[in-house]
């Protein structure tokens, strides 16, 4: 059963701004902490962000360069992902995922129990 949905992938030029969406159907989404991952094919999937319940923390993966900024709307059951001025290296399949249960920031994948789909970002130079 899939519980978290994606979309807001697609092809961007550089230098654009992008919002990725993720919608949880999780009835505990609210008190669970929520993170981005991304992965490029032949290398192993990067942790990007990640953001407690109530958005009192956040935290950002290393390399990132301060244009990524993770948020959420609880009333609509909706983590976002805003990625600022766009470049080709940020080209990568983007990854929603829900700690269930978890309070705390979470970096790492096995941390992690429900995930999205996976949506493309794919941008041009």
């Amino acid at each position: 059963q899939v519980q978290l949905v994606e979309s807001g992938g697609g092809l961007v030029q550089a230098g654009e701004s992008l919002r990725l969406s993720c919608v949880s159907s999780v009835r505990t989404f609210r008190s669970d902490t929520m993170g981005w991952f991304r992965q490029v094919p032949g290398q192993e999937r990067d942790f990007v962000a990640s953001i407690t319940g109530t958005s009192t923390y956040k935290h950002y993966g290393s390399s990132l360069e301060g244009r990524f900024t993770i948020s959420r709307d609880n009333a609509k059951n909706t983590l976002y992902l805003e990625i600022n001025n766009v470049k080709p290296k940020d080209t990568a399949v983007y990854y929603c995922a829900e700690a269930i249960g978890v309070p705390d920031i979470a970096v790492t994948s096995e941390e992690y129990d429900s995930w999205g789909q996976g949506t493309q970002v794919t941008v041009s130079s």
